[in-house]
Formats: C-alpha cells, sequence, structure tokens
C-alpha cells in the first residue's frame, strides 16, 4: 500500500488530498464562529462576506456569487434584511434594480466573526515551522485561484 505522500505525488491523489484537508480545515474554522453569529446560518454568513468582497449587488449578482438559484437567495437576504445585517434600496442609476449592501450590524457581526477565526489560524500557524509557513504563503494564492469559477 503507498504512503500517503506517495498517493499525493499523482495529480489524483493530490485532488482527494487537497480535498479532505481543506474541507477538515472549512469544519474546523466554522467551529470557530464568534459566540453571537451561532444563530445565523452560515449560508447568511457567506452572503455578508461575499457583500464585503464585492460591495454592494442585485440579488441576482449575490445568487451567482454563492451559486445558489435566485429565489432561495431572495429568502436568504429577506431573512438578514429583518435581521438588520444588510439593507435594500433602489438603485442609483435604474430605479427599478433593487441592490443590496452591508448595514453596519453586518459589518460588525462579519468582522467579530473574521477576528475570531484569523486568531485561531494565527495560533495554529505559529506552531509550524518557518518552512511549513513559507509553502503555506505561496500554496494561498493558488489555492484561491483553485476556488475561483
Amino acid at each position: 500500500m503507498p504512503s500517503p505522500s506517495e498517493v499525493a505525488r499523482s495529480d489524483s491523489g493530490l485532488a482527494s488530498a487537497l480535498r479532505i484537508s481543506v474541507a477538515r480545515l472549512s469544519r474546523r474554522l466554522r467551529s470557530e464562529r464568534h459566540p453571537s453569529n451561532e444563530l445565523l446560518p452560515v449560508g447568511q454568513l457567506s452572503v455578508l462576506g461575499s457583500l464585503s468582497r464585492h460591495g454592494e449587488c442585485t440579488v441576482g449578482e449575490l445568487a451567482a456569487l454563492e451559486r445558489v438559484q435566485p429565489p432561495s437567495m431572495t429568502r436568504t437576504v429577506g431573512c438578514l434584511v429583518d435581521g438588520g445585517y444588510v439593507l435594500r434600496r433602489r438603485g442609483e442609476t435604474d430605479g427599478r434594480k433593487v441592490v443590496v449592501a452591508l448595514s453596519p450590524k453586518g459589518i460588525e457581526t462579519l468582522t467579530a466573526d473574521r477576528s475570531r477565526r484569523d486568531a485561531w489560524l494565527a495560533r495554529r500557524l505559529r506552531e509550524l515551522t518557518a518552512d511549513e509557513r513559507a509553502v503555506l504563503r505561496q500554496a494561498a494564492p493558488i489555492l484561491e485561484r483553485l476556488a475561483q469559477v
């Protein structure tokens, strides 16, 4: 039976190893959510993140970014509006368009959540060697590129 490092040398082995390790890291980071955000579903928190990265968006644009159907995003945005996390308003150039933007509460919620998870990950990174951290610095933009559409 091949060792894990031998399996990871093939493209299919690397794909499997990355899928498993990224999924485990993702689950671990989700478990580090800020306590005030525990009632906010992960999907809603993801929408707040998309709005933070991309700025105000239409519901259709958000649905595309989050890879969900527009009716599902309409419900999600409705919940976020009801909770005070986002604001809906008419588009400036086209009054028929409705855009969604982060509210101050949404920004505060997202900032607290990111800070807590970043702190956990920073603590774990300090446990690695300088060489291991250097490899991760090189890998981070590559992983980001893989995550793109």
